[in-house]
């Protein structure tokens, strides 16, 4: 006799990583996010969309890319997707990801899924209460000395790294 399969259900990756680095980071399987632009008429990067944290989450009230943690057996690039459709509104079918960055820690990983949306300016709004808000910020105001918003600590850090990704990817032409 054949044992009935059971079907495939994806686990909760909610809940916090205790690493040797002495930090708690969200996500027992690690934890991902989209940074997601628009382009102008000469295909360089002009406004990335942001999520206005909740007050009641982790650095809340303060700005970052939407995203969070990955359910079990699902890639970064599908949870940063997944997270961006359920905190932001955003159609997984209009955006073409172009990059990665991971940043690495001994028990637990954040991939950015860097992203271009396919229509200029592509509707995104809070979707869930895990967002205050969301919209459009131009680069250049987040990149100034003195960002008009406050942003989510780690992302702050993370934003050079992130724009060099993505300039890579928009200036790569095959075989060079």
């Amino acid at each position: 006799m054949q044992r009935p399969q059971r079907p495939f259900i994806k686990k909760s990756g909610d809940g916090w990583v205790e690493c040797d680095c002495g930090q708690r980071h969200w996500g027992f399987f690690g934890a991902a996010g989209l940074f997601l632009v628009t382009l102008d008429d000469n295909r360089r990067p002009t406004h990335v969309v942001l999520q206005h944290r909740a007050l009641w989450s982790h650095h809340g009230g303060t700005w970052g890319i939407p995203g969070g943690a990955i359910m079990e057996h699902e890639t970064p690039h599908q949870g940063a997707l997944r997270e961006a459709r359920e905190e932001a509104g955003i159609d997984p079918d209009r955006v073409t990801i172009v990059g990665t960055h991971i940043f690495e820690h001994p028990q637990w990983s954040y991939t950015t899924a860097i992203a271009v949306a396919r229509t200029p300016f592509l509707p995104v709004q809070a979707t869930d209460m895990e967002s205050l808000d969301v919209q459009w910020f131009a680069l250049d105001d987040l990149t100034s000395v003195t960002p008009s918003v406050e942003l989510l600590p780690s992302f702050a850090r993370s934003l050079p790294v992130v724009l060099t990704h993505l300039d890579d990817a928009l200036n790569h032409t095959p075989g060079s």
